[in-house]
């Protein structure tokens, strides 16, 4: 019996694809509506593993949805969204590498792109903003603002650039995943790469951390938070909007839950790090399984109704 179930289990790991819906529990106040879910595991391509992935960014204009792993893979799919995800297509993976064909460390956390269609990555262990070709070479790096240079202004450092999004007005955005020292755990922030900032309250659990932004149709911004503190405790996942355009004199601004998953309510320990916008006031999130091939992937499709 127990040769009978590793077969299995191995069969199921290893096929090209191998995608089931989860149950949908979760929301708050119906401000979401979640449209579908699937579970990803697929089998390697180019020698590389489908894991731990960390962000993805969707282009409508070329159906490619792409993903980033925190261990150096960019992943390409074909995918196409209306009321359900009516296509993904795995098509390829590639190894992340320097100009000079090196491959990089394990410290991508963010991705986006731009209006020309250029991926855009961001970085923790060193703060960094850099363009990746669609085959996973990194290019041009962009300046950042000279407050966010210095690594011992972050909490470590794996909390650096843990996200990114292209804003139609304001450019390149980043948050780090904790505030910066000096800066008041209750509050958060968002910076662009031109020197603008605005600051909004984090969820009240402990370690809440930003670890993906993404921009929403009316161009304020939806960021995806995650308060981990052991298997015993409660973990949370938060979908908050971020008014840009309600922020005082001292650039705090409106913030307003949308949603709210908890392991308490069945949602488990799925760690969402990842945002993309597929439509008008469509998102899907994607989770990292850490690595584990006994984990999946999950991505989640939800509508904001707001």
């Amino acid at each position: 019996m127990k040769k009978i179930i590793i077969l299995l289990t191995t069969l199921f790991l290893f096929t090209s694809c191998s995608i089931t819906p989860l149950i949908a529990k979760g929301t708050k106040n119906r401000k979401i509506t979640i449209l579908e879910q699937k579970s990803l595991m697929f089998s390697d391509k180019r020698d590389i593993p489908f894991e731990g992935v960390s962000d993805l960014t969707y282009n409508s204009k070329t159906n490619r949805l792409y993903m980033v792993g925190d261990r150096g893979y960019l992943y390409s799919f074909y995918a196409k969204f209306s009321n359900k995800i009516d296509k993904l297509k795995y098509l390829n993976a590639f190894h992340i590498k320097t100009p000079k064909n090196r491959v990089i460390h394990p410290d991508i956390e963010g991705l986006t792109h731009n209006p020309k269609g250029q991926l855009i990555a961001s970085f923790e262990r060193r703060p960094r903003v850099k363009q990746i070709t669609k085959y996973g070479k990194l290019k041009i790096n962009y300046n950042i603002p000279k407050k966010l240079r210095k690594i011992s202004i972050y909490k470590s450092r794996n909390s650096m650039f843990e996200s990114v999004a292209y804003h139609p007005k304001y450019g390149l955005l980043v948050a780090s995943e904790y505030p910066i020292n000096r800066q008041k755990n209750t509050h958060q922030s968002i910076y662009s790469l031109n020197g603008k900032e605005w600051k909004f309250k984090a969820q009240n659990y402990p370690n809440s951390a930003v670890t993906a932004l993404e921009i929403m149709s009316d161009g304020n911004i939806l960021v995806l938070e995650r308060a981990y503190n052991g298997l015993y405790n409660p973990f949370y996942i938060t979908l908050k909007k971020v008014y840009l355009n309600r922020c005082d004199n001292n650039h705090n601004c409106k913030s307003e839950v949308l949603a709210t998953f908890s392991s308490s309510d069945g949602w488990g320990y799925n760690n969402f790090e990842g945002l993309a916008k597929v439509g008008k006031d469509r998102f899907v999130m994607v989770s990292d399984n850490n690595g584990h091939s006994f984990i999946s992937t999950v991505l989640l499709y939800f509508k904001v109704n707001l």
